[in-house]
């Protein structure tokens, strides 16, 4: 096929693929710990009938240990052709009212703006149609062969690396398509070439034996809490750049953003600086930030005149291309265990250790998969990083050393706001993504 007719049937398969969004958006697939297993399950069997019903006729939900199944299956091309795996994720993050969502999450609503809100709509569940479009372009027959791997735990603590490490066959190809990712504006097409890693750990700041009476004692003894404030205000200088020593650090010289356009897109409160230094893409991709993501003490409801003796906070990093992510964890340890305030007693708990990923951007792939962004967006392709982070790919890496990978997808970092309240998508961009993957197919056959 030529580009054009690419090009026109997916056109004509976005009516359809777009209600195949919204029945996806429908099902609250949250694979945490705590939330209804249904949903989960429904949405693993939804997606494997839909990609059954595209080509992939082996599809099946694959046997793990734990947790819920990842969907596998494979397509095969002609004799000697370049073998590609597919791979998105079926599960979504929860969306709790307090979130401020202003529209029901778990209904695709077309809004004035042209874009599709609801949960999962971006991330990921606008990758499957993805790849689903893909696929029916080719009416289930691509001209490569073509492995299919639906992750359904991405959201929390995956269980596919075990799977991968276990089954390293499954996962032998010369590509992976990563569809998981998106451009930094809608319409300017972007690959992403590193990802940050996660390093986390829960640190608890213990000074007395019990509460006391604040009347009586406060001033002189020490209350958890206030030791606990001071101690995460040491992880950041005053421009709010990280203030660990040991910790990488970098700069970014691909595409980025203006700090105008920063604020806007993170949708900051009139008068609140932007923290650290360098340009955006410096601080978003490239330096390192630490978050406090979660804290244990007593709630303002249930709260009395009383010094807190314990109080802990869950701290997270995010680390940059390259670096090690046990020696960064390791500094963050040493740094919390050494600046408490008034010989509090610091205890530190490691949790995660993510590492980042940088792709290689001098291989075939990634050059045939410039060529098809550029064709499918009309325009020219820019180089971006992700502050998050996807474990997975190292351990694919381990077992198909050979292979490149393509990050991409539909999630355009200026407003689809995964993981927060309103999360959309536009639905040009699954478009766009529909014809440059199969496009990136078809010129990956003919240079075989």
């Amino acid at each position: 096929m030529d580009p054009q007719e690419i090009a026109t049937r997916a056109s004509a398969l976005m009516p359809g693929l777009l209600d195949d969004l919204g029945a996806l958006v429908a099902i609250p697939s949250i694979a945490f710990p705590g939330y209804p297993a249904e949903p989960v399950v429904r949405m693993g069997q939804e997606t494997l009938r839909l990609f059954q019903e595209a080509g992939v006729t082996d599809a099946r939900l694959m046997d793990v240990p734990t947790g819920y199944p990842p969907v596998y299956g494979e397509i095969a091309g002609p004799p000697g052709s370049p073998v590609v795996v597919l791979y998105a994720h079926y599960d979504v993050q929860p969306a709790p009212p307090e979130q401020g969502w202003t529209s029901d999450p778990w209904t695709a609503t077309r809004k004035d703006d042209g874009r599709i809100y609801g949960r999962g709509a971006a991330d990921d569940k606008g990758g499957l149609v993805a790849h689903l479009g893909t696929l029916r372009v080719f009416d289930g027959q691509p001209p490569c062969t073509v492995k299919l791997v639906l992750e359904g735990m991405e959201e929390t603590e995956s269980n596919l690396e075990a799977f991968v490490l276990a089954h390293p066959e499954l996962f032998d190809c010369d590509v992976f398509l990563i569809c998981d990712m998106g451009n930094l504006r809608v319409g300017e097409p972007a690959l992403t070439t590193a990802l940050r890693g996660d390093v986390a750990c829960v640190v608890t700041v213990s000074t007395l034996e019990h509460p006391l009476h604040s009347g009586v004692f406060g001033g002189a003894a020490p209350d958890a809490m206030m030791a606990l404030a001071r101690l995460l205000a040491t992880l950041h200088d005053d421009a709010g750049d990280v203030a660990v020593a040991g910790v990488s650090s970098g700069t970014w010289e691909g595409e980025g953003m203006s700090p105008e356009d920063f604020r806007s897109n993170a949708d900051m409160l009139d008068g609140v600086d932007l923290t650290g230094t360098g340009t955006i893409g410096s601080r978003l991709w490239a330096k390192p930030s630490i978050n406090a993501i979660g804290l244990d003490m007593t709630s303002i409801a249930g709260s009395s005149n009383v010094l807190i003796p314990q109080a802990r906070a869950k701290v997270s990093m995010r680390i940059v291309p390259g670096a090690d992510p046990e020696r960064e964890l390791d500094a963050l340890v040493a740094h919390l265990e050494s600046h408490a305030p008034w010989g509090a007693r610091v205890e530190v708990q490691r949790t995660k250790t993510a590492p980042p990923f940088t792709c290689a951007t001098d291989g075939p792939a990634y050059v045939a998969a410039r060529a098809a962004l550029s064709e499918a967006f009309g325009a020219p392709v820019a180089e971006a990083g992700s502050g998050g982070s996807i474990p997975l790919l190292r351990t694919l890496e381990s077992v198909a050393p050979r292979a490149e990978f393509i990050l991409w997808g539909p999630e355009d970092l200026a407003a689809s706001r995964i993981h927060a309240s309103d999360e959309s998508v536009d639905p040009s961009e699954i478009e766009k993504l529909v014809v440059a993957q199969a496009l990136l197919l078809q010129k990956l056959a003919e240079g075989a």
